[in-house]
């Protein structure tokens, strides 16, 4: 494993970070705890020492979780990352409320690293109107934080506010190959690491798309001067930048655990050639050619009125053209609508689009989707 100094801290971290957003589940919807542990264990056992969990993941269990798999010795051996649901204040002392069950959930009397969760314009107003900066002064003062930053998702030019408007330790900020000018994108990036900040990645692999390759893709893949997985290229292209600190990597099966933990081993800064990233210019291209929405499956969408199966309507859409797979595409369509979840159950309320940080116009696209597949 690999480490980077995480800015000013003094602190070393492992370019690799367990993100579990993602951990492998049962057949009915929860989490397979034995099987999560074991994977969570592996890794720290190999080297990785930052864990990133959250409120919302997993429908507000995986902090339970993740406090279960650092027991018996492992919580000594990491950096903890969880995040304020800063959405649910509602006066001044829900922060340390939520602050505070987060640390009996997660079994500790202290988080390492804690972000407000996927600040944008709105939200920032609100938690500063919410006295966040009285939080933060007292949450650090009484030890149950040691560092605070936050995640992001809006607007460039919003990010570089909110950077300039506290002396952050840290920041969070959605990136791969495919987002270079998405959101904070390579800008931001530069931005906030230019401050002296330690920058955390999340979605390198665009919610799993980037791990995936399709025939007409693997040749570009087959072109390049030395063989990698399709998630091998995504997280190098991270790795290779020094702005970068860590990787998070949301893992739900213990070959992509081990598979990430051989990738990390090699992830120096500056290491691919201009031929290497050459190819995955040319992935890019082959990417944008195809990506019909721009959804990475983070499921914020989840509890939607009418049990819509939102995320999965839109990666069923986006898979067929990207793998050129349209018949998986509409028999998983069909079975959503002998479900019931399927686009057609929209009642137009419009609480996904208040909840998606991708900002996706859901209603609309639920419309477009359904008169495509409907007839499958």
């Amino acid at each position: 494993m690999l480490y980077r100094q995480f800015g000013r801290t003094g602190l070393e971290v492992s370019v690799l970070g367990f993100g579990c957003m993602r951990l492998p589940t049962l057949d009915d919807g929860g989490i397979d705890e034995p099987e999560a542990i074991r994977m969570i264990r592996h890794a720290i056992d190999n080297g990785v020492n930052y864990i990133d969990t959250a409120w919302p993941y997993h429908k507000e269990k995986g902090e339970l979780l993740v406090g279960k798999a650092l027991q018996d010795g492992y919580r000594e051996r990491v950096f903890l990352a969880t995040k304020s649901p800063v959405y649910l204040v509602k006066e001044p002392a829900d922060f340390d409320k939520y602050l505070n069950l987060q640390l009996e959930k997660l079994q500790t009397k202290h988080i390492d690293f804690y972000l407000l969760h996927a600040l944008n314009g709105q939200r920032w107003q609100d938690c500063k109107e919410q006295q966040v900066f009285d939080f933060i002064q007292r949450a650090k003062a009484d030890g149950r934080i040691k560092y605070i930053g936050f995640s992001f998702h809006d607007k460039v030019e919003v990010f570089k506010q909110i950077i300039d408007e506290y002396d952050w330790d840290f920041c969070q900020i959605q990136l791969n190959y495919m987002n270079e000018e998405y959101q904070a994108g390579l800008e931001g990036l530069r931005y906030a690491a230019g401050r002296g900040l330690p920058v955390v990645i999340m979605e390198p692999l665009l919610g799993g798309k980037l791990a995936r390759a399709g025939k007409e893709l693997q040749r570009i893949w087959d072109s390049a001067p030395v063989k990698r997985s399709p998630a091998a290229w995504a997280l190098r292209w991270l790795w290779n930048m020094p702005e970068v600190t860590v990787v998070l990597s949301g893992m739900s099966t213990m070959n992509q655990v081990q598979e990430n933990l051989s990738i990390a081993g090699e992830a120096l800064p500056n290491s691919l050639t201009p031929e290497e990233l050459q190819v995955i210019a040319k992935a890019r291209e082959f990417y944008l050619s195809r990506i019909q929405v721009d959804c990475t499956g983070c499921d914020y969408c989840a509890d939607c009125p009418s049990q819509v199966r939102i995320s999965s309507i839109f990666s069923l859409h986006n898979q067929a053209y990207m793998y050129e797979d349209h018949e998986t595409a509409r028999a998983h369509y069909r079975r959503l609508m002998e479900a019931e979840r399927d686009a057609s159950r929209c009642i137009q309320c419009g609480q996904c689009e208040g909840l998606c940080p991708q900002n996706l116009e859901i209603r609309r696209l639920l419309q477009e989707i359904h008169q495509r597949y409907k007839f499958a």
